[in-house]
């Protein structure tokens, strides 16, 4: 089921409620409340998507539990039309979600007012309002929630986006927070106040919460699929769809994870032939790997067909190589099917400065520089720079910093973790 329209909103709030059979994590939805603001004026963004796994307390209590997937029937919260877009507008349009309307005075005189919630079974939206007629401050955040709390709920803070009007009076905001708890009757969100001194002061509101009329995952299905990489594997788990999103939940134990800025968003979902938008992915540390989740958008109501394709993830290359240097000329290598150009070799007083152009997705590892059979380790990066190419592609320019005296004769290279094409599908069976 995908994106929820006007005349289906009856008949699925009437469905059976869908009985919990696991507590899911949010992933980061910044990229879909930010899909409004590229165009708008005076937007900002708090701060970037991240999240924090939180232990299910009492898991065994959940079984045969009735859990309220999407909160009660509201009315539609105007001036946020410029915020959100796709599936949460269309619900926002409907009503759906829970009208708060709570107002508190903050220390300099703003109106916090949080108008309403919209829940599932993987995150929270909160919509505020920021009201002050003497003009809000812009040199700090007055306002900065950081979690949500109640009964076996401690709903932490994901990410957030707003929108400021143009004489600064008054700001709509749309927050993300991880779920709560379907027992929690009462919720109160914690957050943080900055005092014209710098410091801080913690300040919470309550609101009641009443969950129901619960609407049901389309979706609840393992996977179990592993794919084998360059430094390490990565588990496909299972997958869920919800009328908001479609999250692919798994672990993994990859080396070199953090040596590439793809991430997990190589990672496509292809539903009835066409690609599911990627909202976002969210990644947690454990002593034995990482769990992940990447977030898509609402599957296709009618779903003929689902694919999960890992189209390209970082991988690594052992190259061994020895790249004869030459001072006053530049050069072009081939390390792999990547081109390595050396621009320049600089002597300075007490090190030698060695800039180099790449693809931006290639880092290189073991890089030394050898000189009269003697071997120096680089000891830093400096002056990262990215330039865009007439075809689209982008390269990266840094200078590479070696302490020595000694002019060097070779550039050796250990190895080189680059994005890599994998293509890899895994058919997930639709009833």
């Amino acid at each position: 089921m995908g994106v929820i329209y006007m005349d289906q909103i009856e008949k699925l709030l009437l469905e059976e409620k869908q009985k919990i059979d696991s507590m899911k994590v949010p992933v980061e939805l910044e990229d879909r409340l930010c899909r409004a603001l590229y165009n708008a004026p005076k937007i900002s963004k708090r701060r970037k998507l991240s999240w924090v796994l939180v232990a299910a307390v009492c898991m065994v209590f959940m079984v045969g539990y009735q859990y309220d997937v999407l909160a009660y029937y509201g009315k539609k919260l105007f001036g946020f039309d410029d915020i959100i877009s796709g599936t949460l507008k269309d619900l926002n349009n409907a009503g759906i979600g829970q009208t708060i309307d709570k107002k508190i005075t903050l220390l300099d005189g703003t109106t916090l007012t949080i108008d309403g919630i919209m829940t599932d079974e993987n995150q929270v939206i909160m919509y505020y309002t920021l009201n002050n007629p003497s003009g809000l401050r812009d040199d700090v955040e007055i306002f900065s929630p950081f979690n949500i709390t109640g009964f076996l709920t401690k709903s932490h803070y994901v990410g957030g986006t707003s929108i400021t009007n143009d004489d600064r009076t008054k700001i709509k905001g749309v927050d993300t927070f991880e779920s709560v708890s379907p027992f929690a009757k009462k919720l109160t969100l914690n957050y943080r106040q900055n005092l014209q001194n710098g410091q801080w002061i913690e300040e919470s509101i309550s609101f009641p919460y009443r969950p129901h009329k619960a609407m049901q995952s389309t979706i609840k299905q393992r996977i179990k699929e592993t794919i084998v990489v360059d430094q390490g594997e990565i588990t496909f788990n299972n997958i869920t769809a919800t009328p908001m999103s479609t999250v692919i939940a798994g672990k993994m134990d990859v080396k070199n994870f953090d040596r590439s800025d793809l991430g997990l968003h190589g990672i496509e979902l292809i539903a009835n032939g066409s690609l599911v938008e990627l909202i976002g992915s969210g990644i947690q540390s454990t002593p034995v790997g990482s769990k992940f989740e990447i977030n898509y958008d609402g599957l296709p109501e009618q779903l003929d067909s689902l694919l999960i394709i890992m189209k390209e993830f970082v991988g690594y290359s052992e190259l061994k190589e020895k790249v004869q240097l030459n001072i006053h000329q530049e050069d072009t290598f081939m390390l792999g099917n990547q081109e390595l150009w050396v621009k320049n070799v600089t002597a300075k007083d007490d090190h030698f400065e060695i800039t180099i152009v790449t693809n931006e997705d290639v880092m290189l590892d073991g890089v030394s520089i050898e000189a009269k059979d003697r071997s120096t380790p680089l000891k830093t990066t400096i002056n990262q720079h990215y330039h865009e190419m007439e075809d689209g592609g982008v390269l990266k320019e840094r200078t590479l910093i070696f302490e020595t005296a000694v002019a060097p004769e070779y550039l050796l290279i250990e190895g080189m973790h680059y994005t890599k094409q994998y293509d890899y599908v895994i058919e997930i069976p639709v009833e």
